[in-house]
């Protein structure tokens, strides 16, 4: 995994927490110092914080397990689809889904349902409708697509969920809590940490910070999905030669007779 530069997280203003009257004392182990009102956030912390969650994630997606990222806050949204999207993870940026974990069924069922949708186009089915309807089943499939459209290939409940803003996305949090989900998240000063097992805290609310936080730990998840199909490519290599084996040992029996 690459390493972290302290300065480049300074420029991107990881290190800005909160004002000092709105913070959380339970982020007290992660404050450098405060300035001007401001608490600074320790970067040497942040930066190991980063590295422990990248390599925890990178093991996850070597696995061959998804990953749910959650953010839903306009700074975040673009960035957490774009990045998720570039390693095949499912997202949610829209309103979260309540119930989205823990009533993951309903979830799989709405998905199922914009999936017939899709089929019902391609057969032909959908042209026998009436304009009404066919207005009807469009919207419907649109508000799918909108809130469920990315995790549209998420089968089962995730391994992990990384969460921007843990303030924000509380209900999220709730539910990977009460199922046991590991939660990995930016946490900035306001925040609560203690409910989060891979804490990074980080500045939350500027777009420069969340990219450059996320591109780090993209990299680690990128990293495992490589490791995982290189060991694919090894194992199904290796089939390959335990069954041409036996066909070369014969053929030079053959040749020696």
């Amino acid at each position: 995994m690459a390493n972290i530069d302290i300065k480049d997280l300074l420029d991107s203003g990881v290190h800005f927490g909160h004002l000092t009257r709105k913070w959380n004392p339970n982020m007290a182990p992660y404050v450098y110092t405060e300035r001007n009102g401001v608490h600074i956030i320790d970067l040497y912390k942040t930066a190991a914080k980063i590295e422990e969650a990248a390599k925890a994630l990178n093991k996850i997606a070597s696995s061959g397990r998804k990953i749910l990222f959650v953010a839903t806050k306009k700074q975040a949204k673009d960035i957490v689809a774009e990045k998720a999207a570039s390693v095949n993870m499912p997202y949610i940026t829209e309103r979260w889904p309540g119930g989205m974990l823990t009533n993951f069924i309903t979830i799989r069922k709405a998905v199922k349902k914009m999936a017939l949708i899709d089929r019902m186009k391609q057969d032909g089915s959908f042209d026998a409708l009436s304009k009404r309807e066919k207005l009807q089943i469009n919207r419907q499939r649109e508000k799918l697509e909108k809130n469920l459209g990315s995790i549209s290939d998420m089968t089962r409940l995730p391994a992990a969920v990384f969460v921007i803003d843990v303030k924000k996305e509380h209900i999220a949090i709730a539910e990977a809590q009460k199922l046991n989900i590991p939660i990995f998240a930016m946490v900035d000063t306001n925040s609560d940490p203690r409910p989060v097992d891979y804490v990074i805290p980080a500045n939350d609310d500027a777009s420069k910070s969340v990219e450059k936080v996320l591109s780090f730990v993209i990299d680690g998840i990128a990293e495992g999905l490589s490791e995982r199909k290189a060991g694919k490519e090894k194992a199904k290599a290796e089939k390959e030669a335990k069954v041409e084996a036996p066909k070369k040992e014969e053929a030079t029996k053959e040749e020696t007779k």
